[in-house]
């Protein structure tokens, strides 16, 4: 069972960055009207809320560099929570941004996921 859920958190992860790193619009697909962001400490509730978060940031492209993806199984049935590490490049910056997001992934079918809540934070200093 954990090995299934560390491949399933393993999965969502590259989809999800690869998706913020080259069709931000697409992520609307993994929330619901129920999903709940906290970006930088902004609170933002339902998919269209989020997926317009997400495609307005500041920039066209960056690169995600994972450093740790740890999963666990959640309290709701087949839930998984998900905490990762890594770095961002933004780019004309010399400098790497570290960063930590957390997702709490719900199934709704047979090994599809949605994104109930994701807390995203950068690591300053």
């Amino acid at each position: 069972m954990e090995e299934q859920i560390d491949l399933v958190g393993k999965a969502f992860i590259d989809h999800y960055y690869h998706l913020l790193d080259n069709d931000r619009p697409a992520l609307s697909s993994l929330y619901r009207p129920s999903s709940m962001l906290t970006f930088e400490g902004q609170k933002i509730l339902g998919v269209e809320d989020i997926t317009a978060k997400l495609t307005s940031l500041p920039f066209d492209q960056c690169q995600h560099v994972i450093s740790t993806i740890d999963s666990q199984p959640s309290t709701f049935a087949g839930g998984i929570v998900v905490f990762v590490s890594g770095s961002l490049q933004l780019p004309g910056e010399e400098h790497h941004l570290r960063f930590s997001q957390m997702f709490h992934l719900v199934p709704v079918l047979e090994g599809n996921f949605f994104v109930q809540n994701d807390m995203f934070l950068l690591n300053y200093g």
